[in-house]
């Protein structure tokens, strides 16, 4: 039951052991702040350890409780970076500082911005209830703001393992992430003697399990499906200079795919997925492109969905294209990624961002689609959401409800090496199967290619930087999970009853901190409400 919202003034509840605050200096809330962010970065993949999450913010509401907002951005932009800066290590791979701290210390201004607002929350009654609210309209400013978002730190992201993961079949991602951060938040309550607290550790934990087994929806049939991971030359940014040897490699495997069906050693594919940037040689101006992709499709005889980089005929500027193959057609259909990458693939602000580098040209000026429907491929509706937009609920989301009986993730990420990007990647297909209750193929130039069932479960994989074929029967989904039918409603209300116990503490705040009439001037009335609690 939601608590109500209530100016509090003088009671038992405003002892001083109710408002005791993170005991230590400056100093050890700092380190304590950051060490926080850290257990919250180490609760994601490649990791197993999914309980870590609702621990960091357990440290974070300890740290929070009773602050100022001021207090609360700078602790929040500590226990920001601590989870950003290794969180994103991998996008300095191979360009070094340049990419990766600028990007992580943004990520963690927008997380300080949020913790900011939840430590004015932080002294209402129920308030581990508002703070988790205050987390979920964080993540909802993170997922537009700017350059159209960078929802990859999303809490839910870290939960593929967790009993949390159930969960996003009611509410999506922002559901996943609310229930650890109130777990967390509720829990440090409750470290400060608030039992009544205890209902805020429990109650999300025992939701997630509640839901699991009503979280499976009925197949309406199988397919069998194969992802070809063709592999690269080698890992780096010099990507596209390896373009011809990058489709050589995809239409090898494949072939070797459909020996291996001829021979009995593999079941035939229904329908076949290429990674993204299979091949980055435009096929409809690259005769010999398209006849080694059609070879390879006559050859597994089965419809293909081929990554490449189209040029517009009209506009000269590059689509990042995925094409539907089909065997005695060619190319049939097309899907043009939606959600582009800033900095990669667009640059926003160019001749800005040139003053200080001349890299800025090395990014790229991609037009998005607008289509979300993919393909329909051996009579089977598959979703295509192109690498990058697997992060995004409403690309996915909207993909899944243009009719998808199965989810397509085609990625590229050779360009981050050997670093945990395309194993936090893989977490969110791993979401969003559950999410939309839809099998997954996840086929990735490089690895790692997976298999991921409806309940998250990953049923296969590859491995990295090596040339493989997955091959596996899975089930398809015409039903829609709650979560699909009800889109970004729970997120809206949830971000509302937040920003509105902001609004309401700010009100009383101002309302407190008003000379007491007759009171001499400069004394302020502190009653125990929120501009006088400790």
């Amino acid at each position: 039951m939601v608590a109500p919202i209530v100016a509090p003034g003088p009671s038992a509840a405003d002892s001083p052991s109710s408002r005791r605050r993170f005991p230590g200096g400056a100093l050890s809330r700092v380190v304590f702040a950051a060490l926080g962010g850290v257990l919250v970065y180490l609760s994601f993949p490649p990791r197993t350890a999914w309980w870590l999450a609702p621990l960091g913010f357990a440290v974070l509401g300890l740290l929070l409780h009773g602050r100022r907002a001021r207090a609360g951005f700078g602790l929040g932009l500590v226990w920001g970076l601590g989870f950003t800066v290794p969180l994103l290590r991998w996008t300095g791979e191979f360009v070094g500082l340049v990419a990766w701290l600028p990007l992580a210390l943004v990520c963690a201004v927008l997380i300080a911005v949020g913790t900011a607002v939840m430590a004015l929350v932080s002294r209402l009654p129920g308030a581990p209830l508002w703070m988790a609210l205050v987390w979920v309209a964080d993540e909802a400013l993170r997922a537009v703001f700017p350059f159209g978002g960078f929802p990859w730190g999303k809490i839910a992201f870290g939960q593929p393992e967790g009993w949390y993961l159930p969960l996003a079949s009611v509410g999506g991602a922002p559901l996943v992430g609310f229930a650890v951060a109130l777990t967390g938040l509720g829990a440090a309550h409750l470290a400060r003697g608030r039992w009544r607290a205890a209902v805020w550790v429990v109650v999300p934990l025992a939701a997630g399990l509640v839901v699991a087994p009503l979280a499976r929806v009925e197949p309406s049939g199988d397919v069998v499906v194969a992802a070809v991971q063709g592999n690269v030359p080698r890992a780096g940014l010099d990507f596209n200079a390896q373009r011809r040897a990058v489709l050589d490699n995809h239409v090898a495997r494949t072939l070797e795919l459909a020996e291996d069906v001829r021979a009995g050693r593999a079941r035939r594919p229904d329908l076949v997925i290429w990674p993204e940037n299979a091949s980055d040689i435009d096929p409809f101006r690259n005769v010999d492109a398209a006849a080694q992709i059609q070879r390879a499709v006559e050859a597994i005889g089965a419809p293909v969905a081929v990554g490449a980089v189209l040029i517009d005929p009209d506009d000269r500027l590059p689509r990042n294209t995925v094409l539907l193959f089909e065997p005695g057609l060619g190319a049939t259909d097309t899907y043009t990624k939606r959600q582009l990458q800033p900095f990669g693939e667009t640059m926003p602000y160019r001749s800005f961002f040139r003053v200080f580098s001349s890299a800025v040209d090395r990014a790229s000026d991609f037009q998005p689609g607008h289509d979300p429907r993919g393909f329909t491929m051996a009579g089977v509706r598959v979703a295509i959401d192109t690498c990058y937009e697997v992060a995004f609920d409403g690309v996915v989301r909207d993909s899944v409800r243009a009719g998808a009986d199965l989810i397509a993730i085609p990625t590229n990420n050779a360009t981050f090496g050997w670093t945990e990007m395309t194993y936090q990647q893989l977490a969110m297909s791993r979401v969003r199967a559950v999410e939309h209750g839809r099998s997954v193929v996840v086929a990735a130039t490089s690895g790692v290619s997976a298999i991921v069932a409806p309940d998250g479960s990953v049923t296969q994989r590859t491995g990295m930087f090596t040339p493989d074929a997955l091959v596996a029967e899975v089930s398809l989904g015409r039903e829609a999970t709650l979560a699909t039918r009800l889109g970004a409603w729970p997120e809206w209300v949830m971000t509302a009853l937040g920003l509105s116990a902001a609004a309401f503490s700010l009100a009383v705040t101002r309302r407190r901190s008003r000379p007491t009439p007759g009171a001499g001037v400069g004394e302020e009335e502190t009653d125990g409400g929120p501009a006088g609690a400790a």
